[in-house]
């Protein structure tokens, strides 16, 4: 277990057996099954300090309870124009499995738009494809494969990547810290495909700030990537931007192919599955308009660090490259 002791393992889940039962049970929604593997991955993600690893996951328990986390899978976004249209802007979806039996989340960063909503109804789309990927997706694949799987892989398409995605620093910032903060260690490595030169110049700026941890975690691959994750998954699971190296698949007529839409089966699962924990939740009751509203944890200090250095340096990198004036309206707010 690396830095994560046996003896550290014991002294978390006496601590654990004194937390007050709201906080039980929603750490059952979290663990499935496995608590002592849910503590290994909160230790990891504090370096296997006992104290600062119980602190942490007392205040994702109180985050769950207080926000209603364990219910966020019966709350739907609706009219499904809306969902459709926060699927178009928020690309994200799950093209296969790796040999091993682990998720394939397919992201596209360069053309994610998140403009067609506002940023309640993004974050509580992420939140429930973070639960449904641990309270449905991970436990299928842990039957199907006869072992604990726990967590994913995940293939970030860089095509379209532009400096005017700078504008978005902060809504991805909040996103990156819920995950960080409640969500710790679920992804086994990041794969970065089609990153232009754009990327390159953020990459250098960024990789010193991250924590060895996650540095480790990273793989930054050539072209399309293709070649590199045939040797982890078989040519049905590579998200589509991969298989023909042409870039994102966002408009891709065939919607089976097309892990980003809403009508792949993907998508359609999870939709219909959400209106149907409605349904059972509130029988008779009309689903209600509009978004979840989801506090957010504060912001790390490692990720509120790498905004902003992020920022000053794209900054000096679009004056170097004489596109003056390009970044003069994104006025990041970092309160």
């Amino acid at each position: 277990m690396g830095i994560v002791t046996q003896d550290a393992i014991d002294q978390f889940k006496a601590l654990m057996e004194e937390v007050d039962e709201p906080l039980k049970r929603t750490f059952q929604n979290i663990h499935q099954g496995y608590p002592t593997e849910t503590l290994v991955r909160f230790l990891k993600a504090r370096e296997g300090n006992v104290m600062k690893a119980h602190t942490m996951l007392l205040d994702c328990l109180k985050w769950r309870v207080d926000n209603e986390i364990d219910d966020i899978l019966a709350k739907p976004i609706v009219p499904a124009d809306k969902y459709r249209a926060i699927r178009d802007s928020q690309l994200i979806g799950l093209s296969g499995y790796s040999r091993e039996g682990l998720p394939v989340f397919a992201i596209g960063v360069g053309l994610s738009t998140f403009d067609k909503a506002s940023v309640h109804y993004y974050v509580q789309s992420h939140i429930q494809i973070n639960e449904y990927r641990d309270r449905v997706i991970l436990p299928s694949a842990t039957r199907k494969y006869g072992r604990h799987i726990s967590k994913c892989l995940k293939v970030f398409d860089m095509t379209g990547l532009k400096l005017s995605a700078l504008s978005q620093i902060k809504l991805l910032t909040i996103i990156s810290t819920i995950d960080d903060l409640n969500y710790p260690e679920k992804s086994l490595t990041y794969y970065i495909v089609n990153a232009p030169y754009v990327f390159s110049a953020c990459w250098k700026v960024v990789k010193p700030l991250l924590h060895e941890r996650t540095r480790t975690k990273v793989q930054v691959l050539s072209g399309c990537g293709r070649d590199d994750l045939l040797k982890v998954m078989d040519y049905a699971s590579l998200p589509n931007f991969c298989q023909k190296g042409s870039g994102s698949s966002r408009h891709l007529e065939n919607a089976m192919e097309n892990c980003f839409s809403l009508d792949h089966p993907f998508h359609q699962q999870l939709y219909n599955y959400i209106k149907e924990q409605f349904s059972i939740r509130e029988p008779v009751g009309p689903i209600r308009q509009g978004s979840v509203h989801v506090g957010v944890p504060d912001s790390a200090v490692e990720e509120m660090d790498i905004a902003k250095t992020l920022e000053s340096e794209l900054q000096k990198f679009d004056y170097q490259h004489g596109i003056h004036g390009s970044l003069d309206k994104l006025k990041i707010n970092h309160d």
